[in-house]
């Protein structure tokens, strides 16, 4: 897995107080291997950020003909002000 950015398609889960929704947004991502963990993989989205991203519970992202989908287990803000997620898939 690379870090360069590609288009794609995210549907995001987030509980709230009325239930779990899924919100869907089309924007670049970048995706990257997780040190010391070779099931995970990490999700880069530059900024703008969708909103709420930073709170998602799940993605499932459509990228380079590829489908990739799990839990989110771990969200980092980047320096660069870019979101990491770090996603368990299922």
């Amino acid at each position: 897995m690379s870090n360069i950015c590609s288009a794609a398609h995210l549907d995001y889960g987030l509980d709230t107080l009325f239930g779990r929704i899924t919100k869907s947004v089309d924007c670049r991502v970048g995706l990257e291997a997780v040190e010391d963990d070779p099931f995970r993989f990490a999700l880069r989205v530059p900024a703008p950020l969708p909103e709420d991203l930073d709170q998602a519970q799940t993605v499932v992202v459509r990228v380079e003909g590829r489908r990739l989908q799990g839990t989110v287990r771990h969200t980092e803000r980047m320096d660069d002000a870019s979101l990491k997620l770090e996603v368990e898939p299922d």
